[in-house]
């Protein structure tokens, strides 16, 4: 049992130190939804939606009061709308009803954020996942709370690289669609190898098929924590420095097992992990790239840099399955460039650039994430882009992912604006040289010898 000494314990981290509850994630199955006709289709999503989830905010609410835990966001995540809507949809128009339909749910019931919107395209593409893959532009320029994901790989099955160019494609056609905001659509698009079906954070949450017909995920942050612990052993031993992040990890993972046991018990809904993933935001003192900097590095992006991240995402992972039986989803260091003011700096400084990202994705728990690129980059450049992450993520048996946004109009020297926790980006540079020969050969790369376990 998790007892109010332990809640006690984690005050001054609260208050000072950033610690928050990042979003409770209340995963809702529609596969009961499933109709050949669509109106009927996006009559019983709403209905399931808005009646499963009209709890959820006011229970978080709740939870935040009684306990004095911020809970930054409540968000909703739904079974593959590939799979939801195959039946009904014909065409990639008839799968950007369901997406409106998902928008105006999620409204109603005041979630900020509804994940699922997604294709699972490891091995290939069915009809519906390219009629969906194909809407996704449209979709994420006519709502605001869609967030949309493609896993195009996986170390079973290979990379799917007919996915791989069309996702390209597709990333370049979102920022065209909305253009008139930074290209901010690209910020809820994420393409995935061996996504997780439990993940709680966006833009990448979706509920996967063999999880039960609703389940609670709380996703837990606290990089302001883990940084000020790391400025108490300033000059010590690896020893104490990874028994430091432990224990850290240990109490943060605390925080979320018990936000996640009252809303479970308080909705009625069963319980389903914790994800303990140091998630920064743009707030001074809530930083990934600051908590590299205290290891001991002068400026993220140093040599050093990859090993640093590694040892701080293998012990933040120690620390939480000892604080919860069910830790899941991501859980570990994202390295988001815009939502991260250090990870900004270093750009600035010069640190910091693409091909050193994608080292350190070798061995963080995504990939590539909120990194702003030149709006002129070729669709085949960002296919290439995807292509690499995909190979890191299957080849090392572990998830990847990318979120590129190619902002239309700005080239690097510029700035992207995304607001709010999404942040602000300068715009990265790119090799300039091609690809298109490769991204264009059909099929898909084998999976790797490893991965015949059977």
């Amino acid at each position: 049992m998790i007892n109010m000494y332990e809640v006690s314990e984690t005050n001054k981290m609260i208050e000072s130190e950033n610690l928050d509850v990042r979003t409770i994630t209340l995963g809702i199955s529609l596969l009961d939804c499933i109709d050949s006709d669509l109106n009927e289709l996006n009559r019983k999503i709403y209905e399931k939606i808005t009646t499963t989830a009209k709890d959820l905010v006011s229970v978080g609410q709740d939870i935040e009061k009684e306990f004095g835990i911020p809970i930054v966001n409540k968000r909703i995540s739904v079974t593959p709308i590939a799979l939801v809507g195959g039946a009904a949809c014909k065409k990639p128009e008839d799968f950007v009803e369901i997406a409106k339909t998902l928008d105006r749910a999620a409204e109603v019931v005041g979630v900020n954020f509804i994940g699922g919107y997604s294709a699972l395209v490891s091995k290939a593409m069915t009809k519906s996942d390219e009629n969906l893959i194909r809407s996704i532009p449209q979709a994420l320029s006519v709502t605001e709370r869609i967030c949309s994901s493609v896993n195009v790989g996986s170390t079973k099955t290979g990379i799917n690289m007919d996915a791989v160019r069309l996702s390209g494609e597709i990333v370049k056609a979102t920022a065209e669609a909305t253009k008139e905001r930074d290209s901010l659509g690209c910020a809820k698009l994420v393409i995935f190898c061996n996504a997780p079906d439990d993940n709680p954070f966006m833009a990448g949450a979706f509920l996967g098929v063999t999880e039960a017909d609703a389940v609670i995920n709380v996703g837990v942050s606290g990089p302001g924590v883990v940084k000020k612990a790391l400025e108490k052993v300033r000059g010590k031993g690896f020893e104490e420095l990874c028994e430091t992040i432990k224990k850290t990890a240990f109490k943060v993972t605390r925080v979320g097992q018990l936000v996640a046991g009252e809303a479970s018990e308080r909705l009625g809904v069963p319980f389903g992990i914790v994800d303990l993933s140091l998630a920064p935001t743009p707030d001074v003192g809530d930083s990934v790239a600051e908590i590299l900097e205290e290891i001991g590095l002068e400026r993220v992006g140093a040599p050093g840099t990859t090993a640093a991240l590694a040892l701080l995402n293998d012990q933040v992972k120690k620390g939480g399955v000892m604080a919860s039986s069910y830790v899941g989803g991501l859980s570990g260091a994202f390295i988001p460039v815009s939502e991260d003011q250090g990870m900004i700096d270093a750009v600035h400084a010069g640190s910091l650039t693409l091909e050193k990202l994608e080292a350190m994705t070798c061995v963080c728990s995504v990939g590539l994430d909120m990194i702003a690129i030149p709006g002129k980059t070729s669709a085949s450049t960002i296919s290439g882009i995807i292509a690499d992450e995909m190979a890191i993520g299957m080849v090392n048996q572990k998830t990847t992912a990318v979120r590129l946004i190619p902002v239309i109009g700005k080239d690097v020297g510029d700035t992207a604006q995304f607001g709010g926790l999404l942040g602000y980006a300068p715009i990265m540079p790119v090799n300039e040289f091609g690809c298109e020969t490769f991204i264009s050969r059909k099929g898909r790369i084998p999976a790797p010898i490893h991965s015949f376990k059977n």
